[in-house]
């Protein structure tokens, strides 16, 4: 393979990086996330007001991530030096590295168990026995399987990265987003033909504006911002690999599209299968893992919409872990001359073996080790959520918007909608992300 062919290797078609950014953007926590807090802040009310500060926050900051790949082509911290010449500027890119591969390291473990349950879930082996979920996830999370699903995650993972952008990441994208979609779709008919699925879509959709309150907004903020995969490096890395001629502004707004809609048809599986079932919509991971298939259980088919409902958050998963790994690879291929093949290896184990103390702190045999109170798994959660991402998005809003003066420029943007950009990136996306990090953190309180 000459340069020419190795670097046309290295670079997304218009149609598979906007795919593979959207894989990005579906991720675990939405499944079970976002549907709970629309249900609780207001339905359709907090939808609206979600809409508008994905508008606000969310697409500035994405357009802002991948203008920064694309004019400095090179990892995050290459980046940041291409395009400003200081490496106190580079040191930021650096810190978004690490919070990719921190995130990751306990990522892959989460990911792991969507793997063990979709398997047990179409052999049928989930819903023989004991009929306490809650027990047999205890059981399984105690032991040392999830070692060997996280494994299977990271190796999988490093292979599709392994084989390039176009060949590897760009394809399985290709792949796996529709097949995503037809599964949700299935999963949404089978959710709203079940008995007392109203009352769920109810809950879901009905606009409740007395619930809008300073408390909702900011919930409403950091889940635009979290759930675009921002502030680790990630869009700002696959910006790297767009070509010139594919206007930034237009897939920022597809990639905002897909977010929402899968957010939405989301909200349509779980809650009319919650309430169908009387199951409580606020558990969380437990959920996914524990309360669900308590319902599939006494579903028809159970095993079978069961195992595609663990299929969709695996796809999930597997999307959004591979535009994770590709940070920090594309880091050691730039930073250290590895080729991707090498550092996809050397990456992918190193990352596995940092993440085992959080495979093995959910219940299992370090599940009593504990640092400031927190497990290792809930540690590597919130110091890389509610603290490095919130700032590796900071730096990234005040690099486009003070620093790097061709900004607007290599976004395309030109008239009034780079000055209402810019000044969204110099001003109130600043101030609007600050406040989400201290309320995520508790230094403040609404």
């Amino acid at each position: 393979m000459d340069r020419q062919e190795e670097k046309a290797a290295e670079r997304f078609t218009a149609s598979g990086f906007i795919l593979s950014a959207i894989g990005s953007s579906v991720g675990l926590g939405n499944m079970w996330k976002f549907p709970y807090i629309t249900g609780k802040y207001g339905g359709a009310a907090f939808f609206l007001l979600f809409i508008c500060c994905l508008i606000v926050v969310g697409l500035p900051v994405l357009l802002a991530e991948m203008t920064i790949g694309r004019g400095g082509r090179g990892s995050a911290s290459k980046a940041f030096y291409h395009l400003s010449g200081s490496r106190f500027w580079s040191a930021f890119g650096l810190f978004s590295v690490l919070t990719a591969f921190l995130i990751m390291a306990y990522y892959a473990v989460v990911a792991g168990w969507t793997l063990h349950y979709m398997a047990e879930s179409f052999t049928g082996l989930l819903f023989r026995g004991n009929p306490d979920f809650k027990q047999k996830f205890v059981s399984f999370a105690s032991g040392y399987w999830p070692l060997l699903w996280q494994a299977v995650i990271m190796l999988a993972c490093g292979a599709v990265i392994a084989k390039g952008v176009a060949g590897g990441i760009e394809r399985f994208n290709k792949v796996l987003i529709p097949g995503f979609l037809i599964i949700l779709v299935v999963l949404m008919v089978r959710s709203l033909t079940l008995r007392g699925a109203g009352e769920g879509v109810s809950f879901f959709l009905r606009p409740d504006f007395s619930r809008l309150n300073a408390e909702s907004a900011l919930v409403a903020l950091g889940h635009a911002f979290f759930s675009l995969s921002l502030g680790m490096g990630c869009m700002l890395t696959y910006g790297s690999y767009v070509r010139k001629e594919q206007s930034l502004g237009r897939a920022s707004m597809a990639i905002g599209a897909g977010d929402l809609l899968y957010a939405f048809i989301a909200g349509l599986v779980i809650f009319p299968t919650v309430f169908s079932f009387g199951l409580e919509p606020g558990e969380g991971v437990g959920l996914a893992f524990m309360a669900l298939p308590a319902a599939f259980s006494q579903m028809p088919l159970g095993f079978l919409f069961g195992g595609l409902f663990f299929a969709l958050l695996a796809i999930a998963a597997f999307t959004s872990a591979i535009s994770i790994l590709e940070v920090p690879v594309a880091y050691a291929m730039g930073q250290w001359g590895w080729s991707r093949r090498r550092a996809s290896w050397i990456v992918s184990a190193v990352c596995f073996l940092v993440g085992v103390p959080a495979a093995l702190s959910v219940g299992g045999p370090l599940a009593s080790w504990s640092i400031g109170g927190k497990t290792y798994f809930d540690l590597f959660d919130f110091v890389t959520s509610y603290i490095m991402m919130p700032l590796g998005g900071l730096f990234v809003t005040l690099f486009a918007g003070y620093v790097w003066r061709g900004a607007g420029r290599e976004a395309g943007l030109t008239g009034g909608w780079l000055f209402v950009w810019i000044w969204l990136l110099r001003l109130v996306v600043p101030i609007l992300i600050v406040l989400v990090f201290l309320y995520t953190t508790g230094l403040i309180r609404v």
